[in-house]
């Protein structure tokens, strides 16, 4: 959970000098999906203020999975920001090689199990009883039918 919160407070600003119960309240729904706030690797200002007088914050704010050791920081790119007044925010995620093993079903072209195969799709096409198909209703019914027929003598 990343994004620009509006909220300024110490607990993420050194430089701000209060602290705020709705960051508390930011905190605890966070903590609800598990998420905890990260620490810049590079801790600095996230927004910067084109107003005199008014100094530059960190409102925009970056929550991952707790306890996770490889993201556990994130970086401040305030050279990246061209025309905005937010620097953008980003945390590398390791990917890992993984082999997923995963099977699919083929009939062989030309075989007698493809042969067998639309013998059983011809038969069951020509004990359809299409006599009644007057509606909508009836085509489901029948359609409908016909699949708990298949999926009954599939099982035995």
């Amino acid at each position: 959970m990343t994004g620009d919160f509006n909220i300024r407070d110490n607990l993420w600003d050194p430089h701000f000098p209060f602290h705020s119960s709705i960051s508390n309240d930011l905190i605890m729904i966070a903590d609800s999906f598990d998420l905890a706030l990260l620490s810049p690797i590079n801790p600095g200002p996230t927004r910067f203020s084109d107003t005199v007088g008014e100094s530059d914050s960190v409102i925009d704010l970056m929550f991952l999975r707790c306890g996770s050791s490889k993201l556990d920081r994130h970086s401040i790119h305030p050279d990246s920001r061209l025309s905005s007044n937010h620097a953008p925010l980003t945390v590398d995620i390791p990917i890992c090689d993984e082999i997923i093993q995963s099977t699919k079903l083929v009939i062989t072209p030309g075989s007698d199990q493809e042969k067998e195969f639309f013998k059983d799709i011809f038969v069951s096409f020509a004990l359809l009883d299409t006599s009644n198909i007057n509606s909508v209703e009836n085509l489901n019914s029948i359609v409908n039918h016909q699949s708990s027929m298949d999926k009954t003598c599939q099982k035995i």
